[in-house]
């Protein structure tokens, strides 16, 4: 654990980490904040504009040539002969809770005769790190839930899906959007009826908290890290608070 960057990683991977802690303690507060006011702003039940639109089949063709002109890049889509097309979306990951990965411990053989040592399968936790983004090469009838499984597949995330959502994010009139799709909604075709602009429309996974969380769901090893968390945030709250009370305690005596 960084004290610079709170950037968190299992200590063998330490080694491989290249990131740039240098800034002072605190210093990432303000963007956080930022974030969060800016969040706060969204209208969750916004329904897009593009939601409900139909397209015929030369609708599609037409749209794929539009789509595949206003692009920079070579992620481009392409028309399948049953109709359907491929392309890419991009997904950002705004995790703020760790994700579990697999591990394996070599345990010694306990007999001399054995010639090969057990592996035992466990499991170990991680931050992602801010900012993490991800391409897929999916299909136009591909599901919101299973681009949510094909992210986990490619971070190796052991974690229950159904922990997690996928959301699109608009922008229009310095007001952001956030809605979170539906298990059976096709992220590609939003992509195609809305453009290759971000702003427009992006996608973003995150932690599934809509509801009461169901605890008895959990192994005890999860609850045990969950409760390790929840001090840890709280800790990080506790700092970030007597950081701020002791500027203002600052300002006010240089005031005087």
């Amino acid at each position: 654990l960084s004290p610079d960057c709170s950037f968190t990683c299992h200590y063998r991977c330490r080694a491989l980490v290249r990131l740039d802690c240098s800034g002072p303690p605190g210093a990432g507060d303000e963007n956080d904040g930022n974030e969060q006011v800016l969040e706060k702003d969204t209208n969750v039940d916004e329904p897009s504009e593009w939601e409900k639109t139909e397209l015929d089949q030369a609708q599609v063709e037409q749209r794929i040539k539009e789509y595949n002109s206003q692009i920079n890049s070579n992620l481009f889509m392409s028309l399948n002969k049953d109709g359907s097309y491929t392309g890419f979306i991009k997904v950002q990951l705004k995790l703020v809770r760790p994700v579990s990965v697999p591990t394996t411990k070599r345990v010694p053989a306990l007999q001399a005769g054995r010639p090969h040592p057990q592996g035992v399968k466990r499991r170990t936790s991680f931050y992602l790190p801010k900012g993490t983004v991800k391409h897929l090469h999916i299909l136009s009838h591909t599901r919101a839930s299973e681009v949510i499984d094909a992210l986990l597949r490619k971070f190796t995330v052991i974690d229950n899906p159904r922990k997690f959502a996928l959301f699109e994010r608009s922008e229009k009139d310095e007001q952001v959007y956030l809605r979170k799709l539906g298990d059976d909604e096709q992220p590609l075709r939003l992509r195609l009826l809305a453009g290759p602009s971000e702003k427009v429309l992006s996608f973003i996974l995150k932690e599934n908290e809509t509801g009461e969380v169901n605890w008895d769901a959990f192994t005890l090893p999860e609850l045990h890290n969950f409760l390790l968390i929840l001090q840890r945030e709280e800790e990080e709250h506790v700092r970030r608070l007597r950081h701020r009370y002791a500027r203002c305690r600052q300002k006010m005596q240089e005031a005087l």
